[in-house]
């Protein structure tokens, strides 16, 4: 491994004195669906643009890291269906690039796996991190749960027993009763009642025999909530650590995040996508962009994010952040 050793009790963690920071493009369905506008199966020529496009942002991963500090750990998210090209190529840097491919089937409610045979497609390529995004909530139907949690283990036991470090997304949405609770304010149930759902996840999720290297979590509007979701991805003995999610949130939003989570003991960086290669995609979609002013703007986007998470990890950011360009 390259960013992971094996800690108590087989669990393997991510050096917390490294960060982890992922630009995260492994988005398929919503991608296809929202950016592109496809309403059914892309074709070869629609298939082939969005996989330039996704080359175009590993070449902006390219651009930024030679400014990145060498105590920074650079990282791709990148899906076998639209970016098997970029796997290789991440896969051949000898650890410069850390390299996260996901296991799940895209846009579905449970986890699934993305093939039947997803151990054959999951050990091919050169990965650092199997990674799966679920999504969960302590008050979603028991049995759907449960079989979730069984799917997860599998993964798990197989990246414990092939050398693979696992990271789990983990998204918590509100459930009909949480948004009784608040009203239907999605922000209100964000801050008061997810943070502690998620905890109560894990904590379900490690006793069903999941033992991530990472748990991906949702960003956090309070100190408190960090420290809790850290504390529990290391509960008995674990050595898990945590990354924050980028949720396709605004700027100031994730800024505000990264802010919260990076102090925080146990959480060692990040996975942003959207919020970093959305915009400039879409620009150079409609041909209000280069292909080379997109890629520059992704660099630059990612760079400030690595910065920000460094800065407020060190407790040197200045009272008004000034963004960077490359």
């Amino acid at each position: 491994m390259t960013e992971a050793q094996t800690g108590t009790g087989g669990t393997p963690t991510t050096h917390a004195a490294k960060p982890l920071v992922i630009l995260a493009a492994d988005q398929r369905t919503s991608l296809e669906r929202d950016l592109y506008g496809l309403t059914a199966a892309p074709t070869p020529e629609q298939a082939a643009r969005i996989s330039a496009d996704k080359m175009l942002i590993y070449h902006a991963l390219l651009d930024a890291v030679s400014h990145l500090p060498a105590s920074v750990q650079p990282g791709i998210g990148i899906d076998e269906q639209y970016g098997a090209a970029i796997a290789e190529l991440a896969g051949r840097t000898g650890g410069a690039i850390s390299l996260a491919m996901p296991v799940e089937a895209s846009g579905g409610q449970w986890f699934r796996y993305a093939y039947d045979d997803w151990q054959a497609h999951a050990g091919f390529f050169a990965t650092d991190h199997t990674k799966i995004l679920i999504r969960d909530n302590p008050g979603l139907e028991p049995g759907q749960r449960a079989a979730q949690a069984e799917r997860l283990a599998k993964v798990s036991d197989w990246a414990a027993a092939s050398d693979r470090a696992l990271i789990v997304e983990l998204l918590v949405p509100a459930s009909a009763a949480d948004l009784t609770a608040v009203g239907g304010d999605v922000a209100s149930y964000d801050v008061t009642l997810r943070p502690e759902h998620t905890v109560r996840v894990i904590e379900y999720l490690q006793d069903h025999g999941v033992r991530p290297a990472l748990w991906g979590v949702e960003g956090l509007d309070r100190h408190d909530d960090a420290v809790a979701i850290a504390a529990a991805a290391k509960r008995g003995g674990r050595t898990a650590g945590c990354i924050v999610l980028g949720r396709h949130a605004s700027h100031d939003d994730l800024d505000h995040w990264l802010q919260v989570a990076a102090p925080v003991p146990g959480f060692t960086g990040f996975a942003i996508g959207r919020g970093i290669w959305w915009d400039p995609l879409h620009a150079h979609l409609h041909h209000r962009s280069t292909a080379s002013g997109a890629r520059r703007r992704i660099a630059t986007r990612y760079l400030n994010f690595a910065r920000y998470f460094l800065d407020a990890r060190d407790g040197t950011l200045p009272v008004q952040y000034e963004a960077e360009t490359l």
